[in-house]
């Protein structure tokens, strides 16, 4: 059973931890949040995209239950 992912703890985890992905894993976007680790967020540009795209993955995560 999958839970609602709160859009607060996802931007803190994107703020301190998001160059590593761990919003991403936060979120269940396992691929992506690997990518993210090894790249170091796409050398820094999709972190700061993520700012964006944040809200609107939290938003599909939380629309699919």
């Amino acid at each position: 059973m999958r839970t609602r992912r709160s859009l607060l703890i996802a931007y803190l985890l994107w703020f301190f931890l998001g160059i590593l992905g761990v919003h991403r894993l936060y979120l269940g976007r396992w691929v992506s949040a690997l990518i993210w680790f090894l790249t170091g967020g796409l050398l820094g540009i999709g972190w700061l995209v993520d700012v964006v795209l944040t809200y609107f993955i939290v938003e599909e995560e939380n629309a699919a239950l």
